[in-house]
């Protein structure tokens, strides 16, 4: 069970993903968290330097759409001015909102990448699925919600605790 917790790819950052050397492995579409991913849990809005990030994501010829367990008001706000399709209250990691936004791009999980910051929604829902998953370190940690503090990070404390005395989680740094 805790082998479907490890990400193909450990980041700091969206920044540190090497989108051009996705692009050419054949993915054509990004499904990412927004909280803790993109920006911290209380960022209303995208930075500058994530503006251009998402620029780049298009300009390579991905698809885009934010996956968040995150109610409506929260994701439209953010998503809508950016023009970025997003799927809220995603229930991750349900693997109904990870088709749904396989669906809205057209494309296979085979094509499919999906960035999150959390082992139990993010990587675990893609990997079920068997999409290209990339885990980045959360960005504001003590601004996450009671649930994913108490429950979520202590799970995966846990998990990495089993995974390292496997030797299936090694200590380096995640790439950037």
């Amino acid at each position: 069970m805790f082998e479907m917790l490890i990400p193909k790819l450990r980041v700091n950052t969206v920044f540190d993903i090497n989108l051009e050397e996705l692009y050419e492995q054949g993915y054509r579409g990004i499904i990412t968290d927004l909280d803790n991913t993109l920006v911290g849990a209380k960022a209303p809005l995208a930075t500058p330097e994530l503006v251009v990030w998402f620029k780049r994501v298009k300009e390579i010829g991905f698809q885009l759409i934010i996956v968040s367990n995150n109610q409506l008001e929260r994701v439209s706000k953010f998503a809508t001015p950016l023009d970025i399709q997003y799927v809220h209250e995603a229930r991750k990691p349900s693997n109904t909102p990870f088709r749904k936004a396989m669906n809205m791009m057209e494309l296979t999980p085979e094509k499919t990448v999906v960035v999150g910051d959390q082992m139990l929604t993010d990587v675990y829902g893609g990997n079920r699925l068997g999409l290209y998953t990339v885990l980045v370190m959360p960005i504001a940690i003590n601004d996450e919600g009671w649930f994913t503090r108490l429950v979520n990070r202590r799970v995966e404390r846990i998990a990495l605790t089993r995974l390292r005395k496997k030797g299936l989680w090694m200590e380096e740094e995640p790439k950037s």
